[in-house]
């Protein structure tokens, strides 16, 4: 009999909501997302999953998302006839931890609940009230969690260790999920040679920042530098994204894209993948690692990265792509000006040396993964060897 495992998703139209949905499907589960969805339209299913929708949310707005979890209680007993029975019981950041918990103590009591953490949200780390009851929250339901998976060694060392979390820990980074013989179809990336040089900023489009130093380069070097931006611009940060970019030379917004059907497409168009992420400077951003490094990285784009963060120590650990200091305008300025060919060529052909298995999740992966869930293979037993087999980046700031 296969596991059933509920799916807590704070976004059901998340792709990355997908690829999990997918992955536990793919390792042998019988998956069940429960969630809310954050766009106008109705979702009842997830790659061919049956979903059940308990309401709509907005992104960013973190108390009145508070508000739509404890509206969304009453509405589990819709989901008890699908809940009884659940093996585990998985939930996608802490809003949906809450339901989690209170779905398995009066649904599946002896389900295991697994903490699934890829973000840690600016008020959780907030000195105001606000943020030690937030934290105050999060210990409480500490307790009851069976095991914590995160995507990034980052997160163990600078959030969770510092607060004494002492449960079983696994690391799933956020790799491009690859089925079968699915690489063999991909048609290899159809660059046209640079200059123009050409920079895709693609995925959740939420820093202002990054827009900031991405546009200052593009005016500086006379149109020998091309920005190209896909995805979803957040509204809590660009309320109207389409006038906010409207006169800026040399940047293309091209809309959202669909992930993974278009990756290999926007990806092949361009030469350098923007990984920098200021959003949340010296807390989250300095902790994750992005999908788009994986994807990036499969598709030939050469990173751009930032040392003193987990993703630049990511890059300098497969020795991979550019990786500036801060500050990073002058000297990004600097490498395009200076940028030939041959120096391209070899970025882009220590890119294409990465092994497969560092960019990419497989079937066998899938169904370890679920094992990890049910509790049957845990690599890390807690967060001293989580920390003991992942190397430290330059600098992590504890809370």
């Amino acid at each position: 009999m296969s596991a059933k495992i509920a799916y807590f998703a704070h976004d059901l139209a998340d792709p990355a909501v997908r690829r999990r949905v997918r992955m536990l499907k793919v390792g042998g589960a019988a998956v069940l997302p429960i969630g809310f969805r954050r766009g106008a339209e109705p979702i009842t299913a997830i790659d061919g999953v049956p979903a059940i929708e308990i309401g709509r949310t907005a992104d960013g707005m973190l108390f009145k998302r508070a508000i739509s979890v404890v509206a969304a209680l009453a509405k589990l007993r819709n989901a008890e006839r699908h809940l009884r029975g659940s093996h585990v019981i998985v939930a996608r950041n802490l809003e949906m931890l809450v339901l989690a918990a209170h779905a398995r103590k009066r649904y599946a009591p002896a389900a295991r609940l697994v903490y699934e953490c890829l973000d840690i949200h600016r008020l959780q780390l907030s000195t105001r009230f606000d943020g030690a009851l937030l934290r105050f929250l999060e210990t409480r339901l500490w307790d009851e969690v069976d095991l914590l998976l995160t995507s990034s060694p980052a997160f163990v060392r600078s959030y969770f260790a510092p607060r004494d979390f002492t449960g079983p820990v696994r690391v799933v980074e956020n790799k491009l999920l690859l089925l079968g013989d699915e690489h063999l179809r991909i048609p290899p990336p159809k660059r046209p040679p640079g200059p123009p040089w050409r920079i895709g900023w693609f995925g959740m489009i939420r820093c202002r920042k990054s827009l900031d130093v991405l546009s200052s380069l593009a005016r500086a070097t006379n149109g020998t530098v091309e920005i190209i931006i896909r995805g979803r611009p957040s509204a809590a940060v660009f309320p109207d994204f389409a006038r906010t970019i409207a006169n800026l030379p040399n940047v293309q917004y091209g809309g959202p894209y669909d992930n993974p059907g278009d990756l290999c497409r926007i990806y092949g168009d361009v030469h350098f993948n923007w990984t920098i992420d200021y959003y949340e400077s010296g807390k989250n951003s300095a902790w994750l690692l992005p999908n788009r490094i994986y994807e990036g990285s499969f598709y030939r784009a050469v990173p751009i990265g930032v040392a003193r963060v987990e993703t630049g120590a990511w890059l300098n650990r497969h020795g991979i792509g550019v990786v500036f200091d801060e500050p990073i305008q002058q000297p990004l300025i600097d490498f395009f000006r200076s940028l030939e060919l041959d120096t391209y060529v070899q970025l882009a052909k220590a890119v294409s040396s990465l092994p497969r298995v560092d960019l990419c999740t497989d079937q066998a992966d899938c169904r370890e993964l679920v094992g990890a869930l049910c509790g049957l293979s845990i690599e890390s037993r807690g967060i001293a060897a989580t920390m003991a087999k992942t190397s430290s980046c330059d600098q992590s700031q504890a809370f």
